[in-house]
């Protein structure tokens, strides 16, 4: 049985990492690469950074920072926000990233995630997701609508529908974060993680309200995700990443330990 991941998460802005709850209200924490080195040492199994506001911005991610990164951690990391192309994608892999997370991009020009599969492998592109609930319809059979734009902007698409166009597109992991749930940490959205789980064959992160071991639990059993996207709740120091897998292995979750 596959191991399921523990993938702490840093919103990146001005060269800091701040948190917020669905992106109002963010508070800064610390240096990006600080933090990257202190969860690595900690045992988590991948990183993921955004750089939140280098698409409102019109500005390309922050590629001194991802160089930093490589050069302090050895365990995997994706990259997210200010990617416009395959030329973004490539510079950010080649600073040492390896994963390019895609979200309204891909939206706006669905081509970009076959075009970075063909690329760069299947393996290196993410497709990040904000779905919304709403009333289930003809038009959203999932009861579950994509927003872009930091949650700002409504798409009209489904969000099962959109993650199997990815998954037939390239995209070679989904991550599933719940705009309801979003720094909240009062649980993941398990419906949904679960249904696209059930309907892709890559693998399913789960991102947006953790908040306790249970809500991990959860996700991973009931959720049937892969992997898990922790933030709030390991940013405030009241749980590490070590107390987190103990649980989870108390509770029969194939984790990979690094102690």
């Amino acid at each position: 049985m596959l191991t399921k991941r523990i993938i702490p998460c840093l919103d990146v802005r001005n060269r800091k990492v701040t948190k917020g709850v669905k992106f109002q209200n963010n508070i800064d924490l610390g240096d990006p690469v600080e933090m990257a080195v202190g969860y690595s040492d900690g045992g988590c199994d991948e990183l993921v950074f955004y750089d939140i506001t280098a698409s409102a911005e019109g500005r390309p991610i922050d590629i001194d920072m991802v160089r930093e990164v490589a050069k302090a951690v050895h365990i995997p990391f994706a990259v997210g926000g200010g990617i416009k192309d395959l030329e973004d994608m490539r510079r950010v892999l080649l600073a040492g990233a390896e994963k390019v997370s895609v979200n309204s991009l891909a939206v706006k020009n669905p081509d970009i995630i076959s075009q970075g599969a063909k690329q760069f492998g299947s393996q290196c592109i993410v497709l990040g997701m904000d779905p919304v609930k709403v009333e289930k319809s003809d038009k959203f059979p999932s009861g579950y609508e994509i927003t872009i734009q930091g949650f700002r902007t409504r798409t009209g698409l489904d969000a099962l529908e959109w993650a199997k166009r990815a998954e037939g597109l390239g995209a070679g992991e989904i991550v599933v974060n719940s705009v309801d749930a979003d720094g909240t940490q009062t649980g993941f959205e398990i419906n949904l993680t679960r249904m696209i789980a059930e309907n892709v064959g890559i693998p399913v992160v789960a991102s947006g309200g953790a908040g306790t071991y249970q809500h991990l639990i959860d996700v991973f059993t009931k959720g049937k995700a892969d992997a898990a996207i922790v933030a709030s709740m390991i940013h405030t120091g009241k749980f590490t990443i070590k107390q987190i897998k103990d649980k989870l292995i108390a509770a029969n979750i194939p984790i990979r330990q690094k102690w």
